[in-house]
């Protein structure tokens, strides 16, 4: 493992950086060279990130450039915010920068990272007791992007709080927390501050990430700095208004998961409210128990895909990520490895390598993650409390799109868990109208989605055959897709 370790000013260099500029503004000394010389000196201290070369289970150094690295937010920085950050394979100097958070809520960044956009991911294998492997991906979105994937909200991943009350998580302070990173890491990272910069993920991020948009975009109005050249968002398979559920139904209709007669009756009997069900109508009740036991067996995330069920204990118990798994308010426990693993053709056993990985005291090392700062890192800590403060974000969207921002909304077209006729009904209801119809987009020459753009400057996208999250599912379909919008460029 080779590092470069750069450190953040001392307090005696960050007081003598301040007390130049008021010697120079307040007391008219002509102190510009030297003013120069040790802002120039301080930004290079500044960067507390270190930058990796190598990782554990990676063949040779790395072919691009990563860092890692903790900002401090919230009250005393008593949250310590853990990204990784990659630079563009293309001309870093110029691509745009995007800061990305997965959804979750509690999910890690390095899932976004290995699984969806980023430029490595695991060797599918067996696992023996040793190290799993990282191989490059081909259609990394790094290789026309800047992007940060941040560890938010606290007590995902490598994010740990110092004081109890500091590990307090909700949807506010997930909006508040992630702007102050943003803000945070552009000061030390200056060189970045030119750069155009969006604001991206997937899932449960469709509830804070428009709501981070426009707190950055009031913040820019009202002068905070550092200014941030916000151009935009982008979403896959977001949450939006909390009511996906009610989506569930005519999707799975237009699947043919059920039948013509069923569907009616659901129609008719809960008349299209399938999540407040009321318990004394008693044929809306039967028809969603029908509807239930018709799609028993599916994956919701890629109706596709094969449902992979584990064994956790020597009772043969089905497996719920949500399950409450602990009765420590604040705990980052989750369950041990399973005594059986899923076999290598699910997509979950890759998720147990990333576990097994992330826990290795070399992979810890190589990252420089902070001995003691947390106990076992999992992929996702669905038992921790998250305080559901933002209900629906279509109003922040309606706000977005009046100030012009660009947006990028997709969905993996065989997604159960948030339907793209969910989204395309929200998008519908901002009442925009349409500049490009319905049409194909194609890679290879293949059909590869369908989209649409509006004059709020916002473009829908589907993936064919993508799921919950798409570029899991359709990566070069998905690289083509962000790196033709990114550049400005038609679907």
């Amino acid at each position: 493992m080779v590092i470069e370790k750069r450190e953040r000013p001392s307090k005696m260099a960050r007081s003598f950086t301040s007390y130049m500029i008021f010697d120079f503004t307040f007391h008219g000394v002509f102190l510009l060279p030297l003013l120069l010389l040790v802002l120039q000196f301080s930004s290079q201290l500044a960067n507390c990130g270190t930058i990796v070369k190598y990782l554990p289970g990676f063949q040779g150094p790395l072919p691009f450039l990563l860092e890692t690295g903790y900002i401090g937010v919230g009250e005393n920085d008593d949250v310590q915010s853990f990204y990784y950050f990659i630079e563009s394979e293309n001309n870093p100097k110029v691509d745009p920068l995007m800061l990305w958070l997965t959804g979750g809520p509690g999910c890690s960044a390095f899932s976004g990272l290995v699984f969806e956009i980023g430029p490595l991911t695991f060797k599918n294998e067996e696992y023996n007791g040793s190290l799993p492997n990282l191989y490059l991906k081909p259609h990394s979105w790094t290789k026309v992007s800047n992007i940060i994937f941040v560890d938010l909200p606290v007590l995902t991943g490598f994010s740990y709080a110092r004081t109890d009350s500091a590990a307090q998580r909700s949807d506010c302070l997930l909006v508040s927390q992630t702007h102050q990173f943003l803000r945070k890491w552009l000061i030390e990272h200056p060189k970045f501050l030119s750069h155009e910069i969006y604001i991206g993920g997937d899932s449960y991020s469709g509830i804070p990430i428009p709501a981070v948009v426009q707190e950055i975009s009031q913040a820019n109005e009202e002068g905070v700095q550092p200014w941030i050249n916000l151009q935009g968002y982008l979403l896959g398979n977001p949450v939006t208004t909390r009511t996906e559920k009610n989506y569930k139904i005519p999707f799975a209709h237009g699947m043919a998961l059920i039948s013509d007669e069923l569907y009616n009756s659901l129609q008719t009997n809960c008349k299209g409210d399938y999540i407040n069900i009321d318990t004394e109508n008693v044929l809306c009740s039967r028809d969603i128990a029908s509807f239930n036991k018709a799609i028993e067996g599916l994956n919701s995330a890629q109706i596709l895909d094969p449902l992979c069920e584990y064994i956790t204990s020597p009772k043969p118990e089905k497996f719920s990520w949500r399950r409450a798994l602990t009765e420590h308010k604040y705990s980052r426990s989750f369950l041990a490895p399973p005594l059986t693993l899923p076999p290598l053709s699910c997509r979950s056993y890759a998720y147990f390598l990333c576990t097994y990985w992330a826990n290795d005291d070399s992979v810890r090392n190589a990252l420089h993650i902070r001995k003691g700062s947390i106990g076992e890192w999992h992929r996702c800590t669905w038992n921790i409390p998250h305080k559901l403060e933002i209900y629906n974000s279509f109003e922040y969207h309606v706000n977005l799109s009046r100030k012009g921002y660009r947006s990028l909304i997709y969905s993996g077209d065989h997604d159960m868990t948030v339907p793209f006729l969910s989204t395309q009904a929200w998008i519908r209801s901002l009442n925009y109208s349409i500049v490009e119809d319905w049409r194909q987009w194609q890679t290879n020459g293949q059909v590869a989605g369908y989209t649409r753009t509006y004059s709020n400057r916002m473009t829908f996208a589907t993936v064919k055959g993508g799921g919950h999250t798409a570029p899991e599912f359709k990566p070069e379909e998905c690289f083509a897709m962000y790196s033709r919008w990114i550049s400005k460029r038609p679907l």
